[in-house]
C-alpha cells in the first residue's frame, strides 16, 4: 500500500516519536513504507512522514549509485538511538519528501554510531560515514520531531516562509500523493 506523504506544517512531523514495543510485527508497515518511498523517488522515509508517530525509518541508498557502496544500503531502523556523531561537518544540499521542491545546503557531521533493531528485531550497533550517515541523520531527525530546514539561518527560513505556507496547505506540485498539514 502506498501512503500519501504528510506535508510540512502537520503536527506529527514535530512530535518526538514513540518507542515501538519489542517484537511488534512491523513487516507490513515496513513493506508499505518502502513502496511509498519508491513511488515518491526518495532514499529515506520516516514513519511520521506517513502519519505514524513511531520510532521507525527506512533507507535505500541504491539510487545514489555514484556514491561508494550504496547499492547494498537498504535497511529498516526500529527504535534507533544515535550514540555519537563525529568528524568534520560537511555541506550537502538536502531535500525532503514532506517539504517538496525545496533544497538547501545543510551541514552535518561525517560519521555516526547508532544502535537499533532491524526488521527481525535483531539488535544492531553500527557505524556509518559519508552519505550513509547523512541519510540516517536526516531520517533520525524526523523521529525526533526535527526537519532539515531547522538547520537554516533565520533569514533563509524567512525567505522560504511563503513556499512553506503553500506546502502546509497542500498547494504544491509533486509526482506523489500528499496529505495537507493537520495542525
Amino acid at each position: 500500500m502506498i501512503y500519501p506523504i504528510v506535508m510540512y506544517g502537520d503536527a506529527v512531523l514535530r512530535k518526538k516519536a514513540l518507542d515501538i514495543e519489542k517484537g511488534t510485527d512491523l513487516s507490513a508497515v515496513i513493506k508499505d513504507m518502502f513502496e511509498t518511498m519508491y513511488a515518491a523517488k526518495g532514499i529515506g522515509l520516516a514513519a511520521p512522514q506517513i502519519g505514524k508517530s513511531i520510532r521507525l525509518f527506512i533507507v535505500d541508498g541504491s539510487p545514489l549509485d555514484e556514491e561508494p557502496d550504496m547499492e547494498n544500503f537498504k535497511k529498516a531502523f526500529i527504535n534507533p538511538q544515535i550514540l555519537s556523531e563525529s568528524g568534520e561537518p560537511w555541506p550537502f544540499e538536502e531535500g525532503c519528501l514532506s517539504i517538496p521542491n525545496i533544497r538547501e545546503e545543510i551541514m552535518r557531521k561525517e560519521k555516526l554510531r547508532i544502535s537499533y533493531f532491524d526488521e527481525n528485531w535483531i539488535k544492531k550497533d553500527e557505524e556509518f560515514e559519508g552519505m550513509k550517515a547523512r541519510i540516517i541523520q536526516h531520517e533520525y531527525d524526523h523521529i525526533e520531531g526535527k526537519l532539515f530546514i531547522d538547520y537554516l539561518a533565520p533569514l533563509k527560513k524567512r525567505m522560504l516562509k511563503g513556499k512553506l505556507n503553500d506546502i502546509s496547505k497542500g498547494e504544491v506540485d509533486t509526482e506523489y500523493r500528499i496529505i495537507a498539514a493537520k495542525k
